[in-house]
């Protein structure tokens, strides 16, 4: 089945590649959805390497093993690095789970392995994040938890609902919009480090604004991530892709936990 997706057209790609090599999607009852013959012994069934297709129950359980890594890694950070090590923690956490994100983002086989360590890392930096914000205005971390987790079902809802629909062009508007919004925060970040104050992220009505923009965002890249799974379930990929899609899930979560805490606190300043 043909995808407006590219990343759902390179796994499914590589799922393709995976048959080819003798690898098979199984039946109802476990059977090989394509058995083959052993040479020269017809009529018994030979036992090739099989793979059990992804399903959304696979991904919704892969989505929440995660979610209970990243916060007992964050909970873990919070509690065992002292507030003296917290920046270098936080930022340290910021680029090893950059670079594991890309590095996942681009593989054309699912890596597991790879998924959960993204889920350590990042674990350590919303603990970093959520505990230096916590400091400053009680309470905060559990605003933006809710929040976020309530942004979560209600696009869940109305992707379920098809209120909002991925199609073709809706997800090229967003991959487009989210490449440009990194590379807005990725030339905010560099210039900051020189002092060089844009106005994104002072809690000026422009921050609060790029924030709006961004929690926007963040939000409608669910229904990226609902499609990506739904596709991927209709395209018979191979179970373990499912750590793939709970990847997507997870990266829209923490961004959009991140934008609602920087949100918040604009408006909490002067507490």
């Amino acid at each position: 089945m043909k995808t407006s997706n590219p990343v759902l057209a390179r796994l499914g790609q590589a799922a393709e590649r995976e048959r080819s090599a003798g690898y098979a999607p199984t039946g109802p009852y476990g059977q090989p959805g394509h058995p083959q013959q052993y040479p020269g012994a017809p009529g018994y069934p030979a036992a090739p390497p099989t793979v059990s297709p992804m399903s959304i129950d696979d991904v919704v359980v892969k989505t929440v093993m995660l979610l209970a890594i990243v916060g007992a890694s964050a909970a873990a950070a919070w509690v065992l690095v002292p507030d003296a090590l917290l920046g270098a923690a936080w930022i340290g956490a910021a680029v090893v789970g950059l670079v594991l994100g890309m590095i996942i983002s681009f593989s054309r086989m699912a890596n597991p392995a790879l998924v959960i360590a993204y889920a350590v890392v990042e674990g350590v930096f919303v603990g970093m994040i959520s505990k230096f914000f916590e400091s400053l205005y009680d309470g905060i971390v559990l605003q933006a938890v809710t929040a976020t987790f309530g942004v979560f079902f209600l696009m869940a809802m109305l992707y379920k609902a098809r209120v909002i629909r991925a199609t073709p062009k809706f997800v090229r508007g967003m991959i487009a919009v989210m490449v440009g919004l990194f590379a807005v925060m990725l030339i905010n970040l560099v210039l900051a480090l020189f002092g060089i104050n844009t106005g994104l992220r002072d809690g000026s009505p422009l921050a609060i604004g790029f924030s709006l923009v961004c929690i926007v965002v963040a939000s409608l890249s669910f229904v990226l991530s609902f499609h990506e799974v739904e596709e991927g379930v209709r395209m018979g990929l191979p179970q373990r892709y499912s750590w793939t899609a709970a990847f997507g899930i997870l990266v829209s979560l923490i961004w959009l936990y991140i934008e609602i805490l920087r949100l918040l606190s604009y408006f909490q300043g002067d507490d």
